[in-house]
C-alpha cells in the first residue's frame, strides 16, 4: 500500500502576480476609481483653495498694476472660482501623481514599483518649478509687452475673466509642460522610447515645442512664446540625457532576468 503525498500548489511570488493581465473591464474599473480619487482630492483641495484665492488674485493683479473690470453680473464670482479651482490642483498634485501611479502599478514588478517614491517627488517638483517660472518670468514679461503694446492707440482696460483665465492658461499648462523630463525618463526605464530617437528627431522635437508654447500662451507675440520655448528646449535635451540613464537601467534589468531565466 503506498501513501500518495499531495504536494501543495505553488503559491504565486508577488512579481508573478504582478504579471497577471488584467481584463478591460478591470482597466476601467480601476481607472474609474483612481478618477474618482483625483476627484475627491481636487475638491477637498479647492475648498482650502477658497481661503487663500484672493491673496493669489492680488498676486496675479501686481503685474497688471491696476483693477480688472468686471462685466457680467457672475464674472468676479467665476473668475473667483477659477483661482480656487488651480490652487486646489496645486495643492492636490502630489495625491494626483500617486493615483496615476497606482493606475499604472498592477503592469509594474515589485522593483519597479519602488520608483514611486522617486516619481511623485520630482514630478512635484517639476511642476512648481513650472509654476515658479511662468509666474516670476513669462507672465509679467507678457503683460508687461501687452499693456504697453502702442498705448497711443488702445488703451489697457482688461476684464477680469479674460485676464485671469490668461495668466491662469499659462501657469497650469507651462506647470504641466515642465513633467516632460520625469515623463520621458520613466518611459525609457520602461524600454518604451530610445534616447537615439529623441536625438535623432531634434527637429520635430523643435516644431512640436513651438506649436506647444504658442498654445500654451494665448497671445500672439513673440516675446511670450520665445519665453516659453527657451526653457521647454533646454528640458528637452535634459530629458534625453535622463533617458539615456533610463535605457541603461533597463537594460540591465533585463540582463538581470534572463541570468535569472537561464
Amino acid at each position: 500500500m503506498t501513501n500518495d503525498v499531495k504536494t501543495p500548489a505553488p503559491v504565486a511570488t508577488e512579481d508573478e502576480f504582478d504579471a497577471i493581465p488584467m481584463s478591460i473591464l478591470e482597466h476601467l474599473g480601476e481607472l474609474r476609481r483612481r478618477l474618482t480619487w483625483v476627484a475627491g482630492g481636487i475638491f477637498v483641495a479647492t475648498v482650502i483653495g477658497f481661503f487663500f484665492a484672493q491673496n493669489v488674485l492680488d498676486a496675479l493683479l501686481r503685474p497688471y498694476r491696476g483693477q480688472l473690470q468686471t462685466i457680467g453680473p457672475t464674472e468676479g464670482l467665476e473668475t473667483y472660482f477659477k483661482v480656487a479651482f488651480l490652487i486646489g490642483f496645486v495643492l492636490s498634485m502630489p495625491f494626483t501623481l500617486y493615483q496615476f501611479w497606482l493606475f499604472i502599478a498592477p503592469g509594474l514588478s515589485k522593483k519597479e514599483k519602488r520608483f514611486v517614491y522617486i516619481f511623485v517627488p520630482s514630478a512635484t517638483a517639476l511642476f512648481l518649478l513650472g509654476l515658479g517660472f511662468a509666474w516670476f518670468v513669462v507672465a509679467p514679461a507678457a503683460v508687461f509687452f501687452l499693456a504697453d503694446f502702442m498705448p497711443n492707440i488702445f488703451r489697457t482696460d482688461w476684464t477680469a475673466q479674460a485676464y485671469v483665465s490668461f495668466m491662469l492658461t499659462m501657469l497650469f499648462w507651462l506647470g504641466i509642460s515642465f513633467e516632460m523630463p520625469i515623463i520621458i525618463y520613466f518611459v525609457a526605464r520602461l524600454g518604451f522610447v530610445e534616447p537615439e530617437s529623441l536625438r535623432e528627431h531634434w527637429r520635430y522635437a523643435v516644431v512640436g515645442i513651438a506649436v506647444l508654447a504658442a498654445a500654451i500662451t494665448p497671445s500672439a507675440d513673440p516675446v511670450t512664446m520665445l519665453l516659453t520655448m527657451v526653457p521647454l528646449l533646454i528640458l528637452y535635451g535634459f530629458s534625453i540625457g535622463l533617458a539615456v540613464i533610463g535605457k541603461r537601467q533597463f537594460e540591465r534589468s533585463m540582463a538581470v532576468e534572463a541570468e535569472a531565466d537561464d
